[in-house]
């Protein structure tokens, strides 16, 4: 169950040819927590459309790499970009660097995965959970000592104990519902600085 509502963001996001709005969750989140820096070296996981890839490539003196893995058909209008490579592939099927076309951990793994949407509130926190369960099952493959990540769940209790539970992984974990997230919408944003590689 999607929808594209078309608000002021819908519009923004529109005028600056991103695929979706979701590009300015991204901004915040940078622009508040300084994630992405000039040579970072970028894993986007779920990066489908592309819209926080484009954030990414668009920063100023950018000079860094940006991985994108995505269950869905690969972006070909991205896939142009040489600072870019774009991957059709469950994140499930990456057991080593290697599998992404890397020898190098990254410096930022963001994630805005979710899960298709049922309306049923206890089952699509719990799948959204799922992915973040996922995502940080595969940190110590994917992501340096010191590296960051973004991840995008759905509110729960269930949610508030995973985070609590790992806060030992990272030097800070904060928490953040960017403004421009649709009113209706049950997600938020988890930025964890600093991982301590296990």
């Amino acid at each position: 169950m999607s929808f594209k509502v078309k608000d002021h963001y819908f519009n923004l996001a529109k005028k600056n040819n991103y695929l979706a709005r979701s590009a300015f969750k991204l901004e915040e989140i940078d622009k508040k927590y300084s994630i992405i820096n000039s040579g970072s070296h970028v894993l986007d996981l779920g990066y489908y459309p592309g819209s926080w890839i484009q954030y990414v490539l668009q920063k100023p003196k950018f000079s860094g790499m940006v991985t994108g893995v995505d269950i869905q058909e690969v972006n070909e209008g991205l896939a142009k970009n040489p600072r870019l490579n774009l991957y059709q592939m469950s994140i499930e099927d990456i057991c080593e660097l290697a599998d992404i076309g890397v020898d190098k951990k990254f410096d930022v793994v963001q994630s805005d995965m979710a899960p298709k949407t049922t309306g049923i509130k206890t089952v699509d926190q719990l799948r959204s959970l799922s992915l973040v369960e996922l995502v940080f099952y595969k940190l110590p493959i994917l992501l340096k000592e010191g590296g960051d990540l973004v991840i995008k769940v759905f509110e729960s209790q269930d949610a508030q104990n995973f985070f609590k539970d790992q806060k030992n992984q990272f030097e800070k974990i904060n928490f953040l519902r960017p403004k421009s997230t649709r009113k209706v919408s049950k997600e938020y944003f988890v930025i964890c600085k600093g991982y301590k590689f296990p």
